[in-house]
């Protein structure tokens, strides 16, 4: 199209919707806008989990301590009965350092071991037990305790085999015949099989307690958070008109707050319904006196050049005073909640009207609007914008003209596109921000202002959207405007 009265390509405002993404953020930053739900679970089973993380640690080293304490109490009973065989030895020095009642020292290689002799005996002067087949002990590897007369020795060591053991010694003094050294081992594989057991059973026992503690911060979490839940239903109601005011009881600590937001609530009606008074006022004052004008240049000579002139630039007065009263009363009334407009049936009334106006041109108008779609907004407005659109491309359709509606967005805030084209000449890139100047017409020979899509533009941006023009799939132009909108219950269903 190469002349289009008043076709306008609104540039999408920083706020407006299907802005660009904005840059990418350090990952902790979306935590800041998470629910208070989703931060008191996490807080809680983070907490959870590390206090039964460090209680298990604890109670892991205590059992551990407990378990070696126990199998050193075994060993220093084996350890005592070679002691005090030694301060008082029987006629069969085989017999005693052989038979202490547990036969595994008699197996080769069974883990349990003995062996007695002065501190730097040779391996040949040493008794040892029979299962450690004529190899010495060694001593325990960081043993712990005091190497004095009496004093037990404690730690780990392995066998020949490599076989971990746990080696307790003790020195037994016995006068004038000197010294001996006390050594006794068991098998540590012992412990750490003990330790397992105790480490599963303490696992299982946490992870239970876990999970009960898990659920029980949910319910709790889920009552103590309800009141907040229903707060904010019924804000959402407000927001889709289906209700005016906050109603029902809320909780001392929320109470105060749900009544202050219907009193802003009322505030903001009474704002609205004094602006509607003050733009209807000013719109009467003005145009009585503009009629008056024009009733008195035509009331002499109507063709002269001054009463002509007169004639048009009130007209253009009227058209420039309709043009503001309506954005105002727009602006007053778009930030409004809770008022919607049903897409379908404003959308069939104006294919009603154009077809009519436009009936030399048997023009075809398609529709396809999903039911059930609102724009979120005035009936006005709505039918303002969405009429400035069907008569633009009415005007330069050749034989078609389409309108399709759909919400997209599954969020809190989706929003409505309506895509009007038409099968006219269309518009060239280079000319669509041309027709984006208020009153700016490319062909003087089509009636009209040059306003209509600036007024639409205009509309969009007071309703936080935008409207844009590119090249339709039908050959004309297309023109899509992209306001807040939501499909209603009935329509979902």
């Amino acid at each position: 199209m190469t002349a289009l009265a008043g076709r306008s390509a609104a540039a999408a405002p920083e706020t407006a919707l299907g802005a660009a993404p904005p840059a990418r953020r350090p990952f902790w930053l979306p935590w800041r806008r998470r629910s208070i739900a989703v931060r008191l679970v996490v807080s809680a089973l983070l907490s959870s989990a590390l206090i039964l993380l460090i209680a298990g640690l604890i109670l892991s080293a205590l059992y551990r301590e407990t378990t070696e304490r126990a199998f050193d109490s075994r060993l220093l009973v084996y350890a005592n009965d070679l002691a005090t065989n030694l301060v008082s030895p029987s006629d069969s020095e085989a017999r005693v350092f052989g038979a202490l009642g547990d036969p595994r020292f008699d197996l080769p290689l069974s883990g349990w071991y003995w062996q007695v002799g002065r501190p730097n005996a040779k391996p040949r002067d040493l008794r040892t037990s029979r299962s450690l087949v004529g190899v010495p002990l060694p001593p325990p590897d960081n043993a712990v305790g005091e190497a004095g007369s009496g004093q037990l020795r404690k730690g780990y060591g392995k066998a020949q085999d490599d076989r971990p053991l746990r080696i307790i010694e003790r020195t037994v003094d016995l006068g004038e015949e000197g010294r001996y050294l006390v050594r006794v081992a068991g098998p540590s594989d012992e412990i750490a099989a003990d330790m397992r057991r105790f480490t599963l059973a303490l696992t299982t026992t946490f992870a239970l307690l876990g999970l009960s503690l898990g659920l029980t911060t949910l319910l709790q979490i889920r009552f103590g958070l309800a009141p907040l839940i229903k707060l904010r239903a019924a804000l959402g109601a407000i927001r889709r008109g289906e209700a005016d005011r906050i109603s029902g009881e809320y909780p001392r600590d929320i109470a105060p707050l749900a009544g202050e937001v219907n009193l802003l609530l009322e505030t903001n009606r009474e704002i609205l319904e004094r602006a509607r008074t003050q733009v209807g006022n000013l719109a009467h004052a003005l145009k009585t006196p503009l009629s008056i004008i024009v009733n008195e240049a035509s009331a002499g000579d109507a063709s002269s050049e001054l009463a002509v002139k007169v004639r048009e630039q009130a007209a253009v007065m009227r058209d420039q005073v309709n043009y503001h009263l309506d954005r105002a009363r727009a602006a007053a009334l778009a930030g409004a909640l809770g008022t919607f407009t049903d897409v379908e049936p404003v959308v069939a009334a104006l294919v009603r009207t154009f077809g009519k106006i436009f009936y030399e041109k048997d023009l075809a108008f398609e529709t396809a609007v999903t039911p059930g779609l609102r724009f979120r907004g005035e009936r006005q407005d709505f039918e303002e914008m969405i009429g400035n659109l069907v008569d633009n491309a009415a005007k330069w359709a050749q034989s078609r003209v389409s309108i399709r509606a759909e919400v997209i967005g599954q969020g809190e805030y989706p929003h409505l596109i309506v895509t009007v084209e038409d099968d006219g000449p269309g518009l060239p890139p280079e000319a669509r921000a041309a027709v984006l100047e208020r009153g700016r017409r490319l062909d003087e020979t089509k009636p009209g202002s040059g306003l209509g899509l600036s007024i639409v533009s205009d509309l969009a941006a007071l309703y936080r959207g935008r409207l844009r023009l590119d090249a339709a799939g039908l050959g004309g132009l297309r023109a899509v405007i992209e306001v807040p909108g939501d499909a209603s219950p009935a329509g979902q269903a």
